[in-house]
């Protein structure tokens, strides 16, 4: 082995130690940010210094800690989102680095609309309380259509649905400036358009929450 491999072997080793240290106390997204966290931390440590094996395992023992905060702050935060909304039709995915919510449009929206209904407003009430609880992290509200219909209009209609949940969004008290809208129209589907079942869960909206420290 040359000297070159030995600080990513130092960090990769470090990763493995950290999740096995953390895998009693920890769920398994937390695991999961520790080790990536590690990984790179030690791969910076490695490239910054003559003393590479020593900034390695510096570095691996820094971006563990921090990865693993940043999982279980998202564990948490998931389970005290889920815990508030109450609603399974409202999916919520953990995926170690951010939280993804997804509503459907037709819980969301009458068809071919954009006014947010009744219901769902409450839902993104108790998103806005959980953003202000967790007040480190952006967010990104991605609007989507299946391809029923003319392309142009879908992305239209999807950018003003993206809008509209912000917009409920900024009314509970979420900072406009931790908010994007992105509209993609048909453009990223989840789900065959052939049929009635796949093009109802292509028309959703998706907001992606990313942890900023």
């Amino acid at each position: 082995m040359t000297r070159m491999k030995k600080p990513l072997l130092l960090a990769t080793v470090a990763a493995i130690g950290l999740t096995g240290c953390m895998e009693t106390d920890m769920g398994p997204r937390t695991q999961t940010g520790a080790a990536t966290g590690a990984i790179i931390g030690g791969l910076i440590g490695a490239s910054s210094s003559d003393d590479k094996l020593v900034k390695a395992a510096v570095g691996a023992a820094i971006g563990g800690a921090l990865g693993g905060a940043i999982g279980h702050s998202l564990d948490k935060q998931a389970g005290d989102l889920r815990t508030a909304i109450g609603n399974d039709d409202v999916k919520i995915v953990n995926t170690g680095s951010e939280l993804i919510v997804t509503l459907p449009n037709d819980i969301l929206f009458a068809t071919d609309s954009a006014l947010v209904s009744g219901v769902s407003r409450g839902d993104l009430g108790a998103l806005a309380r959980n953003l202000q609880q967790y007040p480190n992290s952006t967010i990104e509200i991605l609007g989507h259509t299946d391809n029923v219909g003319d392309a142009a209009y879908n992305l239209s209609l999807s950018r003003r649905r993206a809008a509209a949940v912000a917009a409920v969004l900024f009314d509970n008290g979420v900072s406009a400036s931790r908010v994007v809208t992105i509209g993609r129209g048909e453009d990223q589907p989840i789900a065959s358009n052939l049929n009635a079942e796949g093009r109802q869960q292509n028309r959703r909206v998706e907001i992606i929450i990313r942890p900023t420290s």
